[in-house]
């Protein structure tokens, strides 16, 4: 995708191959830096602190932080404690333990003095699969849009929630890949970008990468949606999610529930946009079996902003001796879910038809 007219991905090696470089995106969308990671704890440091985020694009930092720790030690016990710590990095996206136990097993069986090259060139395989799985991604769920608009001959209203577009992968997106693809193809379209709190990756990071390809979209707040499904004002709702289970319980940014009830309520069709390593058919039970991150509570009782004097700054919105909690995730049943948009096609979010996509 493209920044003032520049193409980037949010993850590339630098051109020595020593080190690799991302979109700080605790930044945007205010100011645009980027940070060269050296060792595996810049990598695990930037997954941790949201530096990348998105659970595509963590699995791809975190492989390309193991390769950065074969560098420098490659033994068996460098292996297992390199993995273990980006393991614990976060709790919640799949993808990251993936894309780690893809790197463990490869890398095990070589002998210690092939392993550096061939960690490098592994994670460069996982990030080049992942722009390549989203670009499919694209192509079937921009079908979907294509088939509503034919059909109301009028642009496309799509809402989504938190940020699954090319700023959670390595380029195109999950939730947003269609809405990219459709746009490009000339298909009239406009999205509702819920700005996701409390982090806010709606309103900084959807809207500032829609904004970038020039596709037209509305920030909302995060309750604004139900009544714009109410009035006819919403085609669809497209989401990503960070955790499928085999029956298709969807695990997404807290308050994507909200949206799906608000949905079913108003006959809106609710899609899932997903990579099938996002799938995690060792559970069943999203609601039950699913680990949902508890993040700092400073997440909710504070908020960055840019000023006048052209500084940003962050300010306190409660009560000092207000306590808050921050529940990152929620998990949508998949009765709620009408199909799963994925690299091999668009498949109901059942345990049966999901058997497909293994």
């Amino acid at each position: 995708m493209k920044i003032n007219g520049t193409p980037y991905r949010t993850i590339w090696p630098t051109a020595d191959n020593a080190a690799v470089e991302i979109i700080d995106q605790t930044k945007l969308p205010h100011i645009f830096i980027t940070l060269r990671l050296d060792t595996m704890r810049d990598a695990e440091r930037a997954i941790r602190e949201m530096q990348v985020r998105g659970a595509p694009l963590i699995g791809v930092a975190a492989a390309y932080g193991v390769a950065l720790s074969m560098r420098d030690h490659a033994s068996d016990a460098a292996l297992k404690a390199t993995c273990d710590k980006l393991l614990a990095a976060r709790p919640t996206a799949v993808n990251l333990r993936w894309a780690v136990e893809r790197m463990r097993a490869f890398l095990a069986p070589l002998p210690e003095g092939e392993r550096a090259a061939a960690s490098w060139q592994e994670a460069a395989r996982i990030a080049d699969e992942d722009v390549a799985i989203n670009a499919s991604i694209g192509k079937h769920g921009s079908e979907i849009i294509r088939a509503i608009y034919q059909k109301k001959n009028s642009p496309v209203n799509i809402l989504t929630h938190c940020n699954a577009g090319w700023l959670a992968t390595v380029d195109w997106g999950t939730a947003l890949a269609p809405v990219y693809k459709a746009f490009d193809a000339g298909i009239p379209l406009h999205v509702w970008v819920d700005e996701t709190r409390p982090r806010n990756q709606g309103a900084s990071l959807t809207a500032w990468e829609l904004g970038q390809h020039g596709v037209p979209h509305t920030v909302i707040a995060d309750n604004t949606g139900g009544h714009l499904m109410q009035h006819g004002m919403v085609d669809m709702v497209i989401v990503g999610t960070d955790r499928v289970t085999a029956r298709g319980d969807v695990c997404n940014k807290i308050g994507t529930y909200l949206k799906a009830l608000a949905a079913f309520d108003n006959g809106v069709p609710f899609y899932v946009a997903l990579p099938t390593p996002t799938i995690d058919w060792t559970l069943q039970d999203g609601v039950k079996e699913i680990p949902i991150e508890e993040r700092a509570a400073e997440e909710v009782t504070h908020i960055s902003g840019l000023c006048d004097d052209g500084q940003v700054r962050s300010v306190l919105l409660t009560p000092k001796d207000s306590r808050a909690a921050n529940y990152s995730f929620d998990v949508t049943p998949a009765r709620l879910v009408i199909a799963l948009i994925t690299e091999k096609g668009v498949v109901r979010a059942d345990a049966g038809a999901m058997k497909v996509l293994r």
